[in-house]
Parts: C-alpha cells; structure tokens; sequence
C-alpha cells in the first residue's frame, strides 16, 4: 500500500464513500422526521456511528477512510439543503432493476439565484479528521446533479434562462467550498458524476434527444462545469471523479459502456482519477480505458455492493490483468463499484458482508500489486 502522491489513483484500495447506516442512526432519523433543525440525540447518534465505522474501515485494512456519509439522507441531498434556491421535484428518468420493475425519484428544480449559506461538506470532514488517522476522504455530488434529471426544465426561466448562468453561480459555490475544505486539510476530495455515466445509454441519450437536448453537448457542458468547481483546488488535493450509473437498493438508472463518452471525459476533465463501475456486463468492457492519459489513473470497481454474493481474488486478479492491456497497471486501483448506502435505505447487504466487500478490496490489492 502506498500513501497519496506515490501513484495515480491515491490508493490501490479504494472504496466510493457511502457506508450502511447501523440501527440506531437509522432509528434516530426516524425520530426526528426530517423536520426542522437536527436535534442534539441525532447529531449524536451521528457522531457515535462515524466513529464506529472509521473504525471498521480501518479495520479491515483501508488507508482512506469516509463517514460513511452519515451525516446526509442521500448522496446529494445535504448539498441541496445547504444552498439558497433549491426546490425538489419528480425526475424524469426512473431506477429499475433487471426483472424490469421502476422506481421514482426526485430531483433539484432552482427556484431562485444560488448561493451557498453554510458549509456543505466542510464540517463532515472536520469531523471524520479528528477521528482517524488515515486520509479522510470527502465525497460531493458532481454539478451535472442539480441539472441533468429533469433535463431541460431544471431551473425557473425567469431565474436561469440558460444553462450557463445556472453553471457559473453552482460552480462558485463548489469553488468556495473546496476552498474551505483545503483550508481544514482536506487532500481527497471526490465528485459523484451519474449525468455523463447515463449519457452512455443508448435509451437515455434517445429520451435526452427527444426532451430537445444533444447529449454530447451536455456531455461538454458538465465536463466544463467540474472544471470551472475544481479550478481553485490546490495542487495537493487529489481529485477523483466516481461515474455512477445509479445506486438505490440494489436499482440502477442506466447501462452501456464508457466508450460513448471516454475520449471527452477521461481526457478533458482536470482531476487525477476516475472511480469506474465495472462490476456487471452493463458496463461494458475494458477498451475505453485505452483513452485515460498518461497522467491519470483509475480504480476499477469490480466489487458489487448491490449483491452479497462475495467475489473471489482470482477472479477480480483476471479482471484486472485484462483492464491492463488498455491501461498500465501501475495506474489501476481496486474498489467497489459505487457506495453501499447511497441513500440512507441502503442496498440489499448486511454489515457482515458490507465488512467481508471492504477486506476484499484490500485483499485483492495487496494480491495484485504487493
């Protein structure tokens, strides 16, 4: 195992950051219902379960460490609450899972000009610091959040007539808040990017088509956007983008490889690595890879934490010899292929074998690279 600044990505044993919630934070957001001001017995209970899961993370031998994203009912739903101008409303895409049925979620919709009142992520880090001693990891929604999943109609015309004044007033907001995490010591940050990992559908870019929207465009937009957030970022933050074709219990939002979108992204995003999903045939095969430069690397998440099947280290070892051909091994880690709660419902899993996926990833890195 190495520490961050030896190679490209930070760590050959990596994880996406969201963690299974235990019973009695679970219990305690029940309590409080969502309403109003955390109540002291909920920041509590949240204290006492990031605690515990630092624990387990370095327990089963990781050297970057999350809170788990305790501290949040979604992956960007904290963000959201955090800023001025957010309304939520439908999406226009669906989860689904491979028996074919749907689910519903839920989107941002900006009803006023953005502005950020209160650190996003900055106290979350403060926090998770102070009880570690490995790299403590931050994760944030990727801009492309607050645009892509009601296409065309994400903003009050009367607000945002256009998509580029929407992305200026966002991306200071992201600007501002690395700037606050940099200042408390934060080396690795990664953004959650779901927009552009869909933009490899073939159904959704026909359904982005026929909303009056071209996909590559987009595609350029939220490339842009990441570089307008990231563009203060000081040069020893480690930069990770985790592309994500969706994540709630156990559904997934889209499928196809990266090949629609990899020459664009991989080489025109300024960030040190990217966290690819590569643990079912959706998303296709290796060959994209081949477009990472030189000068990036990547963690291929070849672990599902959609299922408790367990993977086995020879099997994950075949993998990534075989991602090796399109990209040198020496730039590969090794990880799940997104987090294990990405809202606080959780995937299908145990902590049992939540904790048996995260030795693995250790495991299978210390197998592959020493």
């Amino acid at each position: 195992m190495s520490a961050i600044g030896s190679f490209r990505p930070p760590f050959r044993a990596d994880h996406v950051g969201s963690l299974l919630r235990p019973k009695a934070l679970r219990e305690a957001y029940r309590a409080w219902g969502g309403d109003g001001v955390e109540p002291p017995a909920l920041m509590e209970a949240q204290a006492a379960a990031i605690r515990d899961v630092v624990k387990l993370q370095e327990t089963a031998g990781l050297e970057v460490v999350t809170d788990g994203e305790f501290r949040r009912s979604s992956y960007w739903g904290r963000f959201v609450a955090r800023c001025e101008g957010f309304d939520i409303r439908p999406a226009i895409f669906k989860f689904r899972d491979d028996s074919g049925q749907e689910a519903h979620f839920t989107a941002t919709y900006a009803v006023g000009k953005l502005a950020r009142t209160r650190p996003l992520a900055t106290d979350e880090f403060e926090y998770l610091k102070n009880v570690t001693t490995a790299t403590a990891k931050i994760t944030m929604p990727a801009p492309s959040t607050m645009h892509f999943y009601r296409c065309t109609d994400f903003a009050e015309p009367a607000v945002y007539p256009e998509r580029d004044t929407f992305f200026a007033d966002l991306s200071q907001i992201y600007r501002d808040e690395i700037r606050d995490l940099a200042r408390a010591g934060c080396h690795y940050l990664q953004l959650d990017e779901v927009a552009v990992a869909m933009l490899c559908d073939p159904d959704i870019r026909a359904q982005v088509t026929a909303a009056g929207q071209d996909p590559d465009v987009l595609i350029d937009a939220y490339v842009a956007a990441i570089n307008r957030a990231v563009a203060e970022a000081p040069t020893d933050m480690r930069i990770g983008v985790h592309m994500c074709r969706g994540n709630f219990r156990g559904r997934y939002l889209s499928a196809g490889g990266y090949e629609e979108v990899a020459e664009r992204f991989f080489q025109n995003c300024n960030v040190s690595h990217f966290l690819l999903e590569y643990d079912t045939p959706r998303a296709g095969d290796f060959r994209p890879l081949r477009f990472v430069p030189s000068h990036k690397g990547v963690v291929l998440g070849l672990i599902s934490t959609k299922t408790p099947e367990l993977e086995t280290i020879d099997d994950l070892q075949r993998r990534t010899d075989a991602a090796g051909k399109f990209i040198d091994l020496d730039r590969l880690g090794i990880g799940p292929q997104c987090g294990f709660a990405s809202t606080a419902a959780g995937n299908p899993l145990t902590e049992a074998d939540e904790v048996a996926k995260l030795r693995l990833v250790v495991a299978a890195a210390r197998a592959i690279w020493g």
